[in-house]
């Protein structure tokens, strides 16, 4: 381990910078998580140097051996200790110190026509790389759990909510597949955002671009982007990489809010419609009886957290000149701490939906016959009744209901017709007052019929095979 402080700059400075700025300056403690990436970039920027005949063979032997020991010294020292042990300002120079220590003067060569500024901003997207892909993975493995849910709970039926007020009856795997196609389109936005970030900004320079004949396109290629930056200044000043994954990551911790909301209100004593496992669960200090979604808690907290970091991170930017400003340095803490988080959301809330357990019972149990208006009003309408007066007709039953102290279903065959003779028979109206004929008419695209609910499945599970 380098004991010295080694430092990518200094040549002109007599003096040490102060603590304070040390302590505001030095992202270490941040950015040696891009150790593997910092690397890779080294290991490909040697790599280009020597085939465009600006390394010799012995010195890019070196380095590249060199960096092999570099990178076997940080896995075992943050394996031990959790950290670096460098007095070094970023992982750039920690590395970059390291090597010396194994290259030699070889170690002198690699920063050759390199600037921290593109070196920064390439670690940071292949990082971003992995991490959109890591992401994207948890979230369909999530995705699989609401889809098999969705499966073996779909003739479940359950009351559907506006205003928080019971609605109309529907399938409960429906009201699973509403949040599902939610984390779909998350999914789709991080896969979409790849294409911008797979773009190499090595080879740019501080800002002006690279003063050696180097090849961008291969040395992008070496290290696995698309594409390579078309712009030097642009490439070393873009976060928009950063930005995008943040609002994503912001969005979806929004949708997995709403979810864990959804799913605490029913857990609760006054719905039961469902139940946490311990795993997911925790109690109280005082009160031995409580058992508390804490884990779902959490995940609707972070929400916030989330939108605070994609709102803070978008008010760095905001008003910087052009190209490199060293207030870019936060974009890692920010976007490292929003994708732990977000991780972990996801990772809670898919182990709750995969172990709870739901009381179709209890979800049956809290339908009650005014929740049928709707179809008393559709059932008018086939009888020629136009809606707005169905409507409207609907409303003086219920009234007429509530005058009588009954509800819909107890209400006498008679006081239907002498509002309306188009109610029919007794027989007829009766067959209105069925939970499953309720759900069964809406066969249309994403409707709550059970073929529409299984469309719906099968067309996520086929999006998954792809």
């Amino acid at each position: 381990m380098a004991t010295e402080s080694y430092k990518l700059w200094g040549g002109m400075f007599s003096e040490e910078p102060c603590s304070a700025l040390r302590r505001l300056n030095d992202s270490l403690p941040v950015d040696c998580r891009l150790y593997r990436e910092d690397l890779r970039g080294s290991r490909a920027w040697a790599a280009e140097l020597h085939a465009s005949g600006h390394l010799t063979a012995v010195d890019h032997r070196d380095i590249q051996t060199g960096l092999d020991k570099v990178e076997a010294e940080l896995e075992a020292e943050l394996s031990q200790h959790g950290r670096l042990l460098d007095s070094a300002e970023d992982i750039h120079s920690a590395v970059e110190g390291r090597l010396r220590a194994h290259a030699g003067a070889a170690a002198l060569r690699l920063h050759t026509a390199r600037s921290r500024n593109d070196q920064s901003a390439t670690d940071t997207r292949l990082w971003m790389l992995g991490a959109l892909e890591a992401v994207q993975r948890e979230l369909k493995d999530m995705i699989t759990v609401m889809l098999k849910r969705a499966e073996l709970e779909i003739d479940i039926i359950a009351p559907g909510y506006t205003h928080l007020q019971r609605a109309q009856p529907i399938r409960w795997s429906h009201f699973l597949l509403s949040h599902t196609w939610a984390l779909r389109d998350d999914v789709a936005r991080l896969k979409e955002q790849t294409g911008r970030a797979s773009r190499s900004p090595l080879g740019s320079g501080a800002l002006a671009g690279c003063a050696l004949g180097i090849d961008r396109s291969r040395l992008a290629q070496r290290l696995g982007f698309r594409d390579v930056t078309p712009n030097s200044m642009y490439a070393v000043s873009c976060r928009d990489h950063v930005v995008e994954f943040l609002n994503t990551a912001s969005l979806c911790g929004v949708h997995l809010s709403r979810l864990a909301e959804d799913l605490i209100i029913y857990s609760t004593q006054e719905f039961g419609f469902v139940k946490f496992t311990d795993e997911f669960s925790t109690g109280s200090s005082l009160m031995p009886q409580k058992r508390n979604p804490d884990g779902l808690e959490l995940v609707r907290g972070a929400a916030g957290l989330l939108m605070g970091d994609a709102f803070a991170f978008s008010c760095v930017l905001k008003g910087l000149p052009s190209t490199y400003n060293k207030d870019l340095q936060s974009d890692k803490e920010l976007l490292f701490r929003s994708y732990d988080k977000l991780m972990q959301c996801i990772k809670v809330a898919s182990g709750c939906i995969d172990t709870m357990s739901v009381d179709s019972a209890k979800a049956l149990s809290c339908l009650e016959p005014s929740m049928l208006a709707t179809d008393l009003a559709h059932w008018l309408v086939r009888r020629g009744v136009p809606f707005r007066a169905a409507h409207h007709t609907v409303g003086a039953v219920l009234r007429r209901a509530q005058e009588l102290g009954v509800d819909l279903q107890a209400m006498p065959h008679a006081e239907y017709v002498a509002i309306c003779p188009e109610f029919g028979s007794e027989e007829e109206l009766r067959s209105v007052f069925s939970w499953e004929a309720s759900v069964e008419q809406y066969t249309t695209a994403g409707g709550t019929a059970r073929a529409a609910v299984q469309d719906q499945i099968d067309q996520l599970k086929a999006w998954l095979a792809e």
